[in-house]
């Protein structure tokens, strides 16, 4: 992907033109290029083209760049966020509170400038006093939920406006689980990134690690074996898999169904513990490296997994029919959290919270590494977009990725697991792009002359989604909620980074 450096004018003409042809911005994000320079990086997807990107630099502090949130409502938090990280701002945002800021930064501290560490954030001060938009009328009352809940998710905050129980508007503040990540990068030289960014959403580390080594591998035209590459796809279905069994016993269980947790719960767990024994760690971390892989499998491995796959199959199906018809589990299912294909396009859902609101759109299809291009991946899509949609495609998601790996283990090449050329002697840029198990997960990666990360944007999905969240629950009543949000199951720790 080239990323072409634009004026003003060309920075809005390029974001019309990706919205006029249903096309959806895929990340925002900025860097501190020199001693008073910045530049801000757009990414988008369209369907025909693939992904493009354009680049607007920032002559000196206090330099605005043209506001996208009316083109695409996802980048009103990853604007308000570039002016945490960097302050620069969007110019003509109509939305300019802090985001990953609660309060506990000195005024004007921006920790991504090349003047600070990182560290001068000592001491937690009283949070700021937030604006969250009052609902008024007859009967409103507002229920804080978070940002410390009762079980061990992570931290956000959640403030409905209701009538009696019938939710009328939820807002989201996110943030309290940034830890810099994107400062701590800078660490790191580009071969040992890739333990940090298996490490930003620990339900998605073979993902992201993917998307990592994928961009440092374009950035210093790194070629990987086929070998390496089938393995990193199986690993990749194997963490699909483990997520949708564990989403679909929680989503159960929020539904009072607690066989179906159980039951899933046992499944996850046979999957995981096969991992370990195969690469090393439950959930595959640091398996994925720059140049290929740090394992490989043998026969015997090839043998368990398929004896494994077949077993789930099986089991899965059963499940499913078990989902299917109990009536109680329908009831709930059915017409909760419903996400339109009309809203979910406006507001650049994906992953399979789009695919089940109707958008046909899957990276390992429209933007597929090797060696997703060898293979037929049929696309799980559903029309509904509510709980039982987000249901069926993790279902379908399953059985899919079980055939996946089925051909991945027929076809696995002969070759080296890992292999890296000679790092160049410059500064280089590249990206990366890998479909996850929530969406697509993209990479831009700027790294300097002697290999060391001068700048890493990691992107989760989360960030399009998490505004989907909100109005899925309008009109649904407030105990619906923790069974719509387990339906959306978004990364805190991706997001917030």
């Amino acid at each position: 992907m080239i990323l072409e450096p634009v004026d003003e004018q060309g920075w809005l003409d390029s974001a019309l033109a990706v919205a006029e042809a249903h096309g959806r911005l895929v990340t925002l994000w900025g860097r501190n290029a020199g001693p008073d320079s910045y530049e801000v990086y757009a990414v988008y997807f369209d369907p025909a083209f693939g992904l493009s990107g354009v680049i607007f630099t920032l002559s000196h502090e206090g330099s605005t760049y043209p506001d996208l949130s009316e083109l695409f409502p996802s980048a009103g938090r990853m604007q308000r966020t570039i002016w945490d990280l960097l302050g620069i701002a969007a110019a003509g945002s109509s939305d300019n509170r802090r985001w990953l800021d609660h309060g506990n930064w000195e005024k004007n501290y921006h920790p991504l400038r090349k003047s600070n560490s990182g560290l001068e954030i000592s001491e937690l001060k009283e949070s700021d006093d937030y604006s969250f938009v009052e609902v008024s009328g007859d009967g409103v009352h507002e229920i804080a939920v978070g940002p410390v809940h009762a079980g061990i998710i992570e931290s956000g905050h959640f403030r409905f406006s209701v009538v009696g129980e019938k939710i009328l508007r939820l807002e989201e503040r996110l943030g309290y689980v940034h830890r810099g990540v994107d400062k701590a990068f800078e660490k790191y030289h580009g071969i040992d990134g890739v333990q940090l960014a298996g490490r930003i959403s620990g339900d998605s580390t073979v993902g992201y690690a993917w998307s990592y080594c994928m961009a440092v591998e374009a950035a210093w035209k790194c070629e990987v074996s086929k070998r390496a590459n089938s393995l990193r796809a199986l690993m990749l279905e194997r963490e699909r898999i483990a997520n949708h069994l564990g989403d679909l016993g929680a989503i159960g269980n929020d539904a009072g169904f607690a066989f179906g947790l159980t039951q899933f719960m046992l499944l996850k767990e046979q999957w995981l513990r096969l991992n370990k024994d195969l690469f090393g760690h439950r959930f595959m971390m640091d398996a994925v490296v720059v140049g290929g892989v740090a394992c490989d499998i043998d026969a015997l491995g090839i043998s368990r997994i398929r004896e494994q796959c077949e077993q789930i199959r099986k089991e899965v199906g059963t499940l499913r029919g078990i989902y299917d018809d109990h009536a109680g589990l329908q009831d709930r299912f059915l017409t909760t959290g419903h996400v339109s294909t009309d809203v979910a396009t406006r507001l650049g859902v994906t992953g399979l919270v789009g695919r089940a609101s109707g958008i046909a759109e899957d990276g390992r299809i429209n933007f597929p590494p090797y060696p997703y291009s060898d293979l037929q991946v049929n696309i799980s899509v559903a029309q509904t977009g509510d709980v039982a949609a987000r249901v069926s495609v993790r279902f379908d998601e399953i059985l899919e990725s079980l055939r996946l790996i089925s051909e991945l283990l027929s076809n696995l090449p002969e070759g080296a697991i890992h292999s890296l050329s000679k790092v160049p002697a410059e500064a280089t840029f590249g990206v990366g792009w890998v479909e996850g198990w929530r969406g697509g997960i993209f990479a831009g990666i700027h790294l300097d002359k002697a290999g060391m990360v001068d700048r890493a944007h990691m992107h989760d999905p989360s960030w399009q989604n998490w505004p989907a969240l909100e109005y899925a629950v309008i009109g649904d009543i407030v105990p619906d909620f923790p069974l719509i949000n387990k339906s959306f199951n978004l990364s805190y720790a991706g997001h917030d980074r």
